[in-house]
Formats: C-alpha cells, structure tokens, sequence
C-alpha cells in the first residue's frame, strides 16, 4: 500500500490503539466532571418495606375497679334522698340490694386487659436530603474533578504526541532503512566487481594472489553487511505496517533535509506552558490542592435539609408520622482517621506538585535546547556529507583507474570504497537524525502539528531506490 506521510498520519490516528485509549481516558474525566456539577442537588430517593408486626397492649384494671365499685356504691347510697318521702324506703331497700351485689358484679371484671395485635403492611416512602453546608467539601470535589479533565487532556495530548513521533521513527525509518540497504547492495556490487577485476589481474600476473583475497574479504564483508540491511529494512516494514495496521507499506514521502538554518532556539522557547507536561503538572497541583480543601472540610461540620414522606398512610404505624421535615447539623467530634495527618498529607502532596510543575517547565526547556542541537547538528552534517560523497566518489575513480594501470594497490582501492560507503551511510543517517530531531524540538516547543509545514518547505529530499 503505498503512503504518503500525510494518508499514513490520518490512518494512524483513526487505527491506532494507543490514541483511542487516551481519547476514552480524557472523555471519562469530563463525564465524570459533569457527574459532580449537581453535587448542590437534593437525593431524592423511593423505598419500599414489606413489615410484619405484633403489638401487645397490657392494661391495669385494679384501680379503675375500685374508683368505679366506690363511685357506684356512693351514687346507689345517695339517691334515695333524692326521692320524695314515700318512696324513700322502698329506693332505700333497692339500692341496699344493689350496693351488696355491687362487688360480686365487678369481681367478674379482670384486673388487667391484654391486648394482642398482628399485621403485615407495605411502607412505601419517599425520602429527600438536600446539603446546605459541607465545609467546603463540595466545591473541593468539583474543583479536583475539573482539574482532572486537564490532567487528563494534558496526558492525552502526551501520548499523542508520543505516538506521532513514533509513526514518523517508523515512517522514515524504513525510508532509511532502505536506502541503507540500497547503499550496502551498492558498496556490495562494487567489491564484487572489484574482486571479479582482481581474479583477472592475477591471472594477467598484474598482482599478487594475497591482493585478491584481500579483495575476496572485502566482498564477503560487504556481503554480509547487507545481509543484515537487509534483515534491518524487513524489520522497518514489519514494524511500520504493524504500527498503520496494514499488510504491507510502501511509504513514499521521502526522507527530508531544510537546507536553511532552524531559527534560533529562542524561538522554540517560551511556551512551556502550553506543553503537555507542564500543563498535567499543573493540573496535579490543582488536583493536590483540592485535596488540602477537602481535608480543612473534615474540621467543620456539615448542615442539611431533610424530609420524608409515607404514600400509605393508611397501613402507617401508631408511631410513624404521615410527613416529617427538618434541618440536620452534623459535626464529626473524634475520627477513627487522623484529620492532622491527613491535611498534613494533603499539604505536603500540594507542595510536591508545585515542585514537580517547576522542575517539568526546566526538564522542558533542557529537551528543547537538546534536540534544537541535534537538528541543526544533523542538518550541517547533511550538507557537509555533499562534498563528502563526491570528494570520495572522484577518488574512488581515480583509485580504480590507478589500480587497473598497476599504479595503486588493492589496499587503497579498498579504502577509497569503504569511504564512499561510509560516506552515503552517513548521509542517509544524517537525514534521518534530522527528521527525528525536528520532531523532537517541535513536541518539545508544543508545534509537532507543524512537522508537516517544516516537510513541505524541505528543500532536499532523500529518496532511496526500491530495494530488490
């Protein structure tokens, strides 16, 4: 499948594990932001209870009895002074009656009553609390989950980066690979022509036969040296069509080189803030001092609205209430957590935080200015390496011409072969250092969206002939 550098980015990004799983990160820190927003919101919950009960009632007659025998028997001996005089003789034997049959008739009263009652009931109810005051303890929660968006976004854009320099190390890297590959076929074709020149010479008489060994040993080295680019460029294709998910990739942006200056690393200075790693350390720090509220918020204490309502009131308990509302105050007296050591704690990860957000905006600027060195190092290199090929090219001929007029030996020939091979293997390194160099300065500034300006302003390209 051939790629440019550009289709290979959009099918890494829409393929790649490593992205998506950074995305699914950073997307569960905002839903979880937005889970704790209504944090101020009254919980409202239903419940239902199946309840089986039984009640006993026990009451003492004894007193009652005898205030009702003694009121009775005081009414019975009063009422015939109520009557006329004629009929208080008669009234009077009556109620003398009744007043002797009075005890007998309340003897049959017990002295106590017990009472036995069971039932099964449905209680549905519904419940509500509302926070007033939590010490704080809310907005401490909302503000660490806020700064957990932004630590995850920062880690997010991180592993983006990270995995978009890697797609350009693997990309590129089998661009080199190849043409290192190319140059040892090159170098090896060439000491085999020089050892095939060699056989006949010796055969001519012209040299010696420890000459043509010497050349024989030369072939066989360059030999085996692209054995191994050859086993290094299948690696890079491996590796580079794992990395887009493909079969096979046939990359055709090639290897670049801006032949102008880099602008100075001032330029690329300056915007530690704005990097990935200063801004998840910064986010940590937010994150740690949250915790130093919510562990202030453990001291105070806490002030809420609550209510309950019962749906059947009908079936309701003796003692329950039909409807019950009110506010609550709640202080914690004696944890079975230490609240010093736990604000200590807290503190003391807040103060890392900012230690660890200072040392990250200096580990930031040190890679800057690292790999601002790396590629413009790699960029003068790159061009001396011009000069350098063609100096041994020329030399290579002369010596190859000089030899085959019996006017140089095998040992300098060798030597000028070895140095134009070198040469080109530098050069093609030299591209490659460079091209991983500016991605590098670029993630390190917080540009690595720029790489593909910086390709296509690139005023020399390096392309490397399809190995065979």
């Amino acid at each position: 499948m051939p790629l440019d550098f550009a289709a290979a980015s959009a099918r890494f990004d829409g393929r790649s594990s490593a992205l998506s799983g950074a995305n699914h990160a950073a997307r569960a820190a905002r839903e979880t932001e937005a889970a704790v927003r209504a944090l101020h919101r009254p919980i409202v919950t239903a419940s239902a209870q199946l309840l089986e009960y039984q009640k006993t009632l026990s009451l003492d007659l004894t007193g009652p009895k005898q205030d009702a025998l003694g009121d009775t028997q005081q009414y019975l001996a009063d009422l015939p002074s109520t009557l006329p005089p004629g009929f208080q003789d008669i009234a009077a034997a009556i109620t003398g009656r009744l007043s002797r049959a009075l005890p007998q008739l309340f003897s049959a009263i017990p002295d106590s009553l017990s009472y036995r009652y069971r039932d099964t009931v449905v209680r549905p109810t519904v419940q509500a609390v509302l926070p007033i005051y939590t010490g704080g303890a809310i907005p401490a929660v909302q503000r660490a989950a806020s700064a957990g968006v932004s630590l995850a976004e920062a880690r997010s854009d991180q592993v983006r980066d990270a995995a978009h320099i890697n797609l350009i190390r693997v990309y590129f890297g089998q661009l080199a690979a190849r043409a290192l590959e190319a140059s040892a076929r090159q170098s090896r074709d060439a000491l085999a022509s020089l050892y095939s020149d060699a056989r006949k010479f010796e055969a001519e008489g012209v040299i010696a036969h420890a000459r043509t060994l010497e050349a024989q040993v030369a072939r066989d080295t360059a030999e085996r040296a692209l054995d191994r680019a050859v086993l290094a460029h299948q690696t890079a294709r491996e590796e580079l069509a794992d990395t887009l998910d493909v079969n096979a990739v046939q990359p055709t942006t090639p290897l670049f080189v801006r032949s102008q200056p880099l602008a100075p690393v001032s330029a690329f200075l300056g915007h530690q803030d704005r990097l990935p790693s200063s801004r998840e350390a910064d986010a940590a720090g937010e994150v740690a001092a949250s915790g130093v509220d919510l562990a202030r918020a453990r001291y105070r204490p806490q002030v809420f609205a609550f209510g309950e309502y019962n749906l059947n009131r009908s079936d309701a308990l003796p003692t329950e209430p039909d409807w019950v509302v009110g506010i609550g105050a709640r202080i914690t007296l004696l944890s079975n957590v230490d609240r010093g050591h736990t604000l200590a704690a807290a503190r003391a990860n807040q103060a890392a935080a900012t230690d660890a957000a200072r040392e990250a905006r200096k580990t930031a600027t040190n890679v800057t200015r690292r790999a601002w060195d790396l590629a413009e190092s790699a960029r003068r290199s790159f061009l001396l390496l011009d000069s350098s090929i063609a100096a041994a090219s020329e030399n290579l001929r002369v010596q190859r011409v000089a030899f085959a007029e019996g006017e140089a030996t095998m040992t300098v020939v060798l030597g000028a072969e070895a140095a134009l091979s070198t040469a080109r293997t530098q050069r093609i390194a030299a591209a490659y250092e460079y091209d991983l160099a500016l991605a590098g300065l670029l993630a390190s500034a917080g540009e690595l969206d720029r790489f593909s300006d910086y390709l296509r302003q690139a005023d020399i390209h390096v392309m490397p002939e399809q190995s065979r």
